[in-house]
Parts: structure tokens; C-alpha cells; sequence
């Protein structure tokens, strides 16, 4: 009977050890530090397992929104959906970034990567260009704000190639009126290339198709003012015989 005893006893306390061993694991693993978090979703993101470090790092916003880390957490968010090629969502992250840690480390990186955003899903010029506007405006913030930053030089590249693509918007739907012999229609887009994009591509083109149009009206002194624009905005002349042979039609 004692060794009865005895053995049920020492059944019932290994069996509390390991109750009490099982309590101490689900008490480590419930004291996570932000610290241990952090590390763990760095560790995904690293490795490219973005859904897992996108857990991670909502777990640190939602239940770590006042440390160290969560404008960490909202910036690599942003950086997720960039990688993930959700660039709508990927810009709204990188807006809620800089307006909720102003401060922060990742302002001036998220700034450039908003219009990068924008960039990305900008449309050819015969299709809508609400994106590439809001690339050249995030582009054009992020040069007043870094002006001397390295990727200044690059969000300049890239607003003058954005504002090619506008202007060229505004060339096809010239070549639209010239198709239906609406010149009137017609000038009002070539002059909207030559007042606001004079430093694109297209500046030329637009100079040296509203002088042929003028002239064709018998409008001399109107023509004469677009040779003399002509000459003082385009700095490399690639049409010259084009005006030359133009200018020589003028009374």
C-alpha cells in the first residue's frame, strides 16, 4: 500500500512539473518583447517571406504603436507592398509614414519612393495621366525638401521624362485636330506645349507646326512672332531646314 502511495505521488508531481513547465513556456512566449518582434519580421522581410513579416510588422503597429519601432514597422510595410508591385497601396504607406513620424529616420527615403510609386503605374501619353502628375509632384517635394541629396539628380531624370510624356499628350491630341482640319482647336494645344513644357522634347515640333499653320492662314505677323520664339527657346535645332524652308514662304 505504501509503494502505492509513493508511485501515485510521484505520478501526481511529475505531472504538476510538467503543468508548471508547460505555464512557464506559454508565459515566455506571451512576454514577447517589441524587441523579439521587430527582429522576427526583419528576419521574414530579409528573406523576401513578405506575408509573414507583414504580420509582424502589424502586430507592431497595433500593439506597439508608441515604440521605437513603429515607424520601422510603417515604412517596411510600405516597402512590402512596393516589392509586392502594389504600388497604390505602397504610396498610401508611405504618405501615413511621413505624416505620422515626421521625424523619422525614413522621411526622406519614403518621400522619393512615393513618386517612384506614382511612376511606376504612370500611363503612355494617349491614356489617362492623373499618375504621372502625381509622381512629378511628389518628385518636385522631394527636390525642394533634399535639393543636394544623390536621388535629387534622379527625381530630376525623371520629372523632365514625366513632362515629355504630357507634352506629348498634348502633341497627340494636336495631331487629332490636324486629322480634322480643326486648326483652331489645334493651336490652342500647340501653344499649351510651348508656354508650359518649352523644356521638352516637344517644344520644337510645336514651334515649327504653328508657323506652318500660320503662314498657311496668311497670318505674317503672327508667324513672324513664332519664328522669333522659335529662335530665342530652341537651344539645338534639329527642323532648322524645316523653318528655313518656312521662313522663305513669309511676304
Amino acid at each position: 500500500m505504501n509503494r502505492l502511495r509513493i508511485s501515485t505521488f510521484i505520478a501526481i508531481a511529475a505531472a504538476l512539473q510538467l503543468i508548471v513547465a508547460c505555464s512557464s513556456s506559454n508565459s515566455v512566449t506571451k512576454q514577447k518583447t517589441v524587441d523579439d518582434v521587430f527582429g522576427e519580421a526583419k528576419k521574414a522581410y530579409d528573406n523576401g517571406e513578405w506575408l509573414e513579416a507583414q504580420s509582424k510588422f502589424e502586430v507592431i503597429k497595433l500593439q506597439y504603436p508608441a515604440s521605437q519601432y513603429a515607424d520601422d514597422a510603417q515604412y517596411y510595410l510600405a516597402e512590402i507592398n512596393f516589392e509586392r508591385g502594389e504600388y497604390i497601396m505602397a504610396a498610401f504607406n508611405y504618405n501615413l509614414m511621413r505624416r505620422s513620424y515626421p521625424s523619422s529616420e525614413f522621411v526622406q527615403r519614403a518621400m522619393f519612393k512615393t513618386g517612384l510609386c506614382y511612376d511606376k503605374i504612370s500611363l503612355p501619353a494617349d491614356r489617362d495621366q492623373e499618375n504621372t502628375i502625381k509622381a512629378i509632384q511628389a518628385y518636385s517635394e522631394f527636390q525642394t525638401m533634399y535639393g543636394r541629396d544623390s536621388l535629387a539628380r534622379e527625381a530630376a531624370v525623371r520629372i523632365h521624362e514625366l513632362r515629355n510624356r504630357l507634352a506629348e499628350k498634348y502633341w497627340l491630341i494636336t495631331e487629332h485636330y490636324m486629322n480634322t482640319k480643326i486648326r483652331r482647336a489645334a493651336l490652342i494645344h500647340l501653344d499649351a506645349i510651348i508656354d508650359e513644357y518649352a523644356d521638352t522634347k516637344w517644344l520644337e515640333p510645336a514651334l515649327v507646326l504653328k508657323l506652318r499653320i500660320l503662314i498657311d492662314q496668311e497670318k505674317t505677323d503672327d508667324a513672324r512672332a513664332a519664328l522669333a520664339t522659335y529662335r530665342r527657346l530652341v537651344r539645338d535645332p534639329q527642323m532648322s531646314d524645316e523653318v528655313a524652308t518656312l521662313e522663305k514662304e513669309l511676304p
